[in-house]
Parts: C-alpha cells; sequence; structure tokens
C-alpha cells in the first residue's frame, strides 16, 4: 500500500535545537512554528541563514516550507532549520546534491555545550578558591 504524500521531510540539529522540516512543490510559503519566517526570525542574518539551501539551488519561489522548530536560541534554531532544509532538498531532487555540499550545507556542526564536571561549578569553571 502507497500513500500518495506530497511532502519531503528533512531533520535539521544544531547546538541544542531540533528542526523537523517538510517541503512540497509551491509559490515559496515559509511558515516557522506556525509564523512566517519574517515573524520567527526578525533577524536578517539568520533569515539569509535560513534561506541560503533555496538560494544555492535557485529554488526560492518553487517550494512551500513548513518548520517545527524547538530548543535553544535563534542562532541554534536558524541552523537547525538550514540543515533539515538542506537535507529535504536533497532528498526531493538527487540533481541539488553537489551544489548543497560544496556550499558547505548539508555538514552538521558537532559543537555542543560541554557537560558539567563533578567537584566543579561548571564546565569548566571551579569554586573559587579560599585560603581563609
Amino acid at each position: 500500500m502507497t500513500v500518495n504524500n506530497p511532502y519531503t521531510w528533512g531533520l535539521g540539529r544544531r547546538k541544542s535545537s531540533v528542526a523537523r522540516v517538510r517541503i512540497k512543490p509551491g509559490t515559496g510559503a515559509f511558515h516557522v512554528n506556525g509564523k512566517t519566517m519574517e515573524e520567527f526570525f526578525p533577524c536578517l542574518e539568520d533569515r539569509t541563514r535560513v534561506l541560503s539551501p533555496l538560494v544555492t539551488t535557485e529554488s526560492t519561489e518553487s517550494y512551500d516550507v513548513f518548520c517545527n522548530v524547538n530548543g535553544g536560541g535563534h542562532t541554534g534554531q536558524s541552523g537547525a532549520v538550514l540543515l533539515g532544509l538542506a537535507r529535504a532538498l536533497k532528498t526531493h531532487n538527487a540533481n541539488t546534491f553537489e551544489a548543497l555540499r560544496d556550499g558547505g550545507l548539508l555538514t552538521r556542526d558537532g559543537r555542543m555545550k560541554e557537560r558539567k564536571k563533578p567537584g566543579q561549578r561548571g564546565a569548566r569553571r571551579g569554586f573559587q578558591f579560599s585560603k581563609r
């Protein structure tokens, strides 16, 4: 039994953010957590980062994009949406793989928050030493 699903999915992660991205052929609508991209990402730098996979593949008006993102801050969330969108585009159209790879858009940024160590105040910061 095959289900006729118009959506292509992509999962993106960055820092502590996770983005689930769905794309379908459409007119260029972009929604993040039920809001437009301009409402959700008010910073121009975040918007250009999120749109870079569509600009690289020259398909800004070809797909409708729907994202659910949670965790982290605005920079991590925009990076997660970027990776999820790039992976969804690669899955939907295999011809875009080389352009996305050459642009560095399929590479996961592996930097994460360092864990807190026992006997310390934070990941690296120890407690203040008192001589007396």
